[in-house]
């Protein structure tokens, strides 16, 4: 199924729900709209052509047209120079109103926009809003938080824990040790969720290296840049919310402050000084009673969460990389040697574009295309198939 028809068909069941819950008064338009991703003057164009189409009627038209008020590249340069040799330091307000002069038709909003694609004028800052604290999601599933943080209980050993949490209900899906927190972590958080509760719509966190690209330290990220969480989550559907200050995780960070007076106790307490046990210990005993204790009812009976229908999850949530076979028939990643077996297909594959997936569990595996080649294992040996016994 292409990315596209997945998104198609996960819009097309997440809207039945919150039409259906907003229909009958549970839902507000504002709190729909946020389940669907969209503002709600979306929603409402979405309900008048659900009531007059059915499912059809929510199909995206956009995907296979051009727009027709798309500006020539000509008008866009024409632009950009006349500011560039005749307006340099002029505010667009100002430089607007002499456009308009001269004859030019496109608004003060288009002009603005190309200016500052062009570098041309800098982006004002925001104004500052009325702060206030923000009210938990309707539904569970509409959105996740994840966060780690550091835990010693052995002398000289850190392990960070890494936690997946609803924000609707204080309920932890996901809770694991691992020797240091980053991509793989995340995946297995993410991958642990959607396997036990289905995909969400929202996934919240602070602005590390792994979930986002920072172009400068402690401005705003990148979204047009994601990092490989980023481009895995973007295939899923599931938006990215990145959060600029602790006050503004304050959820998941009040569980973490719990988390890390308790949790270090009970394990030296349990005796227990390996991580195998440390994480037996916390699936079967701390995050049930920490659950029993913390979570709280969501607002709305039911859920925002949607099967997963999309096939092999892992080879989403995993690192993809782009490689180049040498004349070896073999695949350079990370310092290891990854030689590519024969197959029916081709003789060899020198100089061909692959991609090598690096999953949660430190295998690999390398792809021509849509066609899965090998699977290695983390020290980077080939591993025979599988082959399937007949009944």
């Amino acid at each position: 199924m292409r990315r596209t028809e997945l998104l198609q068909e996960i819009r097309k069941m997440r809207f039945e729900e919150a039409y259906e819950r907003w229909n009958v008064g549970r839902l507000t338009q504002a709190e729909a709209a946020h389940l669907l991703g969209m503002c709600e003057r979306s929603f409402r164009r979405y309900v008048v052509r659900y009531e007059a189409e059915g499912l059809d009627g929510l199909i995206d038209r956009r995907l296979e047209q051009v727009s027709q008020r798309r500006a020539p590249v000509d008008e866009v340069l024409a632009v950009t120079q006349r500011y560039r040799e005749r307006h340099p330091g002029w505010n667009v307000r100002h430089f607007h109103s002499w456009y308009r002069r001269d004859g030019g038709q496109r608004s003060y909003s288009w002009v603005k926009q190309r200016l500052q694609e062009s570098g041309l004028v800098a982006k004002g800052k925001a104004k500052g809003a009325h702060r206030k604290k923000r009210e938990r999601m309707a539904l569970p599933g509409m959105m996740l938080h994840q966060d780690g943080s550091r835990h010693e209980w052995v002398p000289g050993q850190v392990w960070d824990l890494i936690v997946t949490m609803d924000d609707a209900t204080n309920e932890h899906y996901s809770m694991f040790l691992v020797p240091e927190e980053g991509t793989s972590s995340s995946f297995r958080g993410v991958a642990e969720v959607i396997r036990a509760k289905g995909l969400f719509c929202s996934f919240y966190s602070d602005r590390g290296s792994h979930y986002w690209v920072t172009p400068v330290a402690g401005g705003q990220v990148d979204k047009a840049n994601p990092t490989q969480f980023g481009r895995a989550l973007q295939h899923l559907g599931i938006e990215m919310i990145a959060a600029y200050s602790p006050e503004a995780r304050g959820r998941s960070e009040r569980a973490f402050a719990t988390h890390q007076e308790r949790l270090p106790k009970e394990l030296a307490y349990a005796g227990i000084r390996d991580l195998a046990a440390a994480n037996r210990y916390v699936m079967r005993k701390y995050r049930p009673a920490f659950n029993a204790e913390f979570a709280v009812p969501a607002r709305e009976t039911g859920s925002a969460f949607v099967p997963w229908i999309g096939g092999d999850l892992d080879d989403i949530l995993c690192e993809q990389t782009d490689r180049t076979v040498g004349h070896d028939n073999c695949v350079r990643y990370e310092n290891l040697f990854l030689q590519l077996p024969a197959d029916r297909y081709r003789c060899h594959y020198v100089k061909a574009r692959v991609r090598v997936h690096h999953y949660a569990n430190g295998r690999l595996a390398v792809f021509h295309g849509p066609r899965r080649l090998a699977d290695y294992n983390a020290e980077g040996k080939l591993l025979k198939p599988k082959v399937k016994r007949a009944a």
